[in-house]
């Protein structure tokens, strides 16, 4: 990777991307705990995923693309990603609870890839399925990745929990106006 380019990434790009990637997660935390066990494994309509699909699905992606970030391919030959996308056989709180184990442990491995890293990291290059991404592309792939499928989340709960009920992790509709006056001090 040519050096010129890596020199001009800010020098805050680590610590940005563990924001984003911790507001990411948080995002996803507030729709999961709004919402019962039968809800979790809810699939609306035919063709869509339910919340604990997607989760499933989140996790096994972090630990295969996190783990050995720098040194091994993305996509590890153990993963069956295919897997991820099946309902599990029994809808139960053990079995939420053992869903939302694994995407924790997806997030602590994603976690603490992302706190290695230095800027001498920022010049390699990682493999995801042999193609070759610079490491600031693989993470803004990753980003961009985990936002969709959050942002998937977040709606079907928000179907789930009806829109009444839902508690919101951003402004609520309606509130922007009052919200930017009091942060401008207009209020």
């Amino acid at each position: 990777m040519n050096s010129q380019y890596v020199s001009s990434l800010p020098n805050d790009i680590i610590s940005v991307w563990r924001q984003l990637f911790e507001r990411q997660h948080a995002f996803a935390l507030h729709a999961f705990n709004q919402l019962n066990d039968e809800q979790f494994f809810t699939i609306l309509a035919p063709g869509l995923n339910s919340c604990a699909i997607i989760a499933n699905h989140l996790a096994g992606n972090m630990l295969s693309r996190w783990t050995d970030f720098l040194t091994s391919d993305g996509e590890k030959p153990t993963r069956d990603r295919d897997t991820e996308f099946e309902l599990p056989t029994q809808l139960t709180a053990e079995q939420r609870s053992r869903i939302m184990e694994r995407f924790e442990h997806g997030w602590q491995v994603l976690f603490d890839a992302v706190d290695s890293l230095n800027s001498e990291d920022l010049s390699k290059i990682v493999t995801i399925r042999k193609i070759e991404h610079p490491v600031h592309a693989a993470i803004a792939r990753q980003l961009d990745h985990y936002s969709f499928h959050i942002g998937q989340i977040n709606i079907i709960a928000r179907q789930l929990v009806g829109t009444d009920a839902w508690e919101w992790f951003t402004l609520a509709p309606g509130t922007t106006k009052a919200f930017n006056a009091k942060l401008m001090g207009e209020n």
